[in-house]
């Protein structure tokens, strides 16, 4: 263990944790979202993530972008990147609502009890992973670097460039237009509604199916929206890409609490800097074992999280 260098790479440490923890949180959402409207953990939403890293990945290899070629001037990139988050949200939210029709729509109007929607979440889950294995060729891939990653400025030990920037700037205005969608219309009132009782809501004259399928909807954005910072960030993608991200996404929605928007947001910065201090502590390889003893912890001694509900109610 080296304690050393948290002291030395604190600055550094702490702007990648929070740059990480707003990933997350875009991922975190989704689980949050669904959570709080079906009481159900839809665990196939790390693969809508997954298919957001590679619907990013063909717009850039249609656009002929292969990997070898200087980082793009700034006006071109933002009109690239641009184009491939919107490319990405658009096919995972088309994904997200695709899976709630076949996975969860047709077992919630029979009436089945959440184990047999938990237990449909995950063979979709299984589906997505096997099925892009297969097309892939389960291969690495590389994402282009579209945006030149020299530092702009330092402050202290932390090397401020372009890339954290764009993944902060994005993912902070995403999360307040998320909250004015959720606060201010009509849909997003519905889905504050059903969260709080769907049986009353409907009585109240409320679309159920439909606030449902906006739900998923969102959470569907959100994730594509993640996925091209990802990109961005990362560069590299593969079929399982969105298990340990997807470990690491609920286990902040867990820790801030499971069906609480802004719990989900306090939760995943506050994991995403325990994984960089405690990466530089103990390795890197210790981060995923951090990450699911949070998890374990959170459920065995604060199941409500840090400001959330009960995810014991959770009739699975």
């Amino acid at each position: 263990m080296d304690f050393s260098i948290v002291v030395s790479e604190f600055a550094s440490l702490f702007l990648d944790g929070i740059v990480v923890g707003a990933i997350y949180a875009l991922v975190a959402l989704g689980y949050t979202l669904v959570y709080g409207v079906l009481r159900l953990i839809n665990f196939a939403h790390s693969e809508i993530f997954m298919l957001g890293t590679f619907a990013c990945l063909g717009v850039t290899m249609l656009l002929g972008y292969t990997g070898f070629e200087e980082p793009i001037g700034i006006g071109l990139f933002l009109v690239t990147f641009i184009l491939i988050t919107f490319v990405a949200a658009v096919a995972s939210g088309s994904a997200a609502m695709l899976l709630e029709v076949v996975a969860y729509r047709r077992l919630r109007r029979k009436g089945a009890n959440r184990l047999s929607s938990l237990i449909s979440a995950i063979g979709a889950s299984f589906f997505l992973v096997e099925l892009f294995r297969l097309m892939t060729d389960s291969k690495d891939w590389d994402f282009p670097r579209l945006l030149d990653k020299n530092s702009l400025f330092e402050v202290s030990s932390a090397y401020v460039t372009a890339d954290k920037l764009v993944v902060l700037i994005g993912a902070f205005g995403l999360m307040f237009a998320l909250d004015r969608i959720i606060q201010g219309t009509r849909l997003g009132r519905g889905i504050r509604a059903v969260s709080q009782d769907e049986k009353t809501a409907v009585l109240m004259g409320v679309d159920v199916d439909k606030v449902i399928a906006f739900t998923f909807l969102l959470g569907g954005i959100l994730a594509g929206v993640a996925s091209s910072f990802y990109m961005l960030f990362y560069e590299a993608t593969k079929f399982n890409v969105g298990f340990l991200l997807g470990i690491s996404a609920f286990t902040a929605a867990v820790l801030g609490g499971i069906g609480n928007i802004r719990g989900a947001l306090a939760g995943s910065f506050a994991l995403g800097l325990i994984q960089q201090f405690s990466s530089a502590i103990l390795g890197y390889n210790w981060r995923d074992v951090v990450t699911f003893l949070i998890l374990v912890l959170v459920l065995l001694f604060k199941p409500t999280g840090l400001f959330g509900e009960a995810i014991q109610r959770a009739r699975v």
